[in-house]
């Protein structure tokens, strides 16, 4: 089984890179000055945001389908990043080391299958759930936090 691990587009944040509080504000945002590492994962590179640079912390609705799994939580964004994290068949190093929760839905946006599990362990448990014809794509969220990290969806080898 192949898959693609997605972060998320940039366009829809551009808006806020470089603005002052105020304008952050009106959308729910701070500005944050990442102080250690690793702490504070980039949601569209998908990598560890380096100690000095700054990152918007915003909510962001993950799961925008109508389904009562309908989702929002807390993420953080590189100010300034753009550059989308896309990794076929590889887990990425922000992901892995971390306590995550898989998350997998069909294609009516319900969850059928749901484990936690070390990042050194997620590659197994993602071919686990995409063993099943039913599961459309996953979800994966830090689990101590409940952040959402990243989509997971099947490789299509057109």
């Amino acid at each position: 089984m192949t898959f693609n691990i997605s972060g998320l587009e940039a366009d829809p944040f551009l808006h806020l890179f470089g603005q002052d509080e105020h304008y952050l504000k009106k959308y729910g945002a701070l500005r944050v000055s990442v102080d250690c590492f690793p702490v504070y994962p980039d949601r569209i590179s998908l990598c560890e945001i380096p100690v000095g640079e700054t990152a918007i912390l915003i909510n962001h609705t993950y799961q925008p389908a109508d389904s009562p799994y309908y989702g929002a939580h807390a993420i953080y964004l590189w100010e300034g990043g753009m550059k989308q994290g896309i990794y076929t068949n590889k887990i990425p190093e922000s992901i892995g080391a971390r306590l995550l929760s898989l998350r997998a839905f069909n294609q009516n946006h319900l969850m059928i299958h749901a484990d936690i599990c070390e990042g050194a362990a997620a590659e197994a448990l993602l071919t686990h759930f995409f063993d099943d014809p039913l599961v459309s794509y996953i979800h994966i969220h830090n689990a101590k936090q409940g952040c959402y990290a990243c989509l997971v969806e099947r490789h299509s080898l057109l």
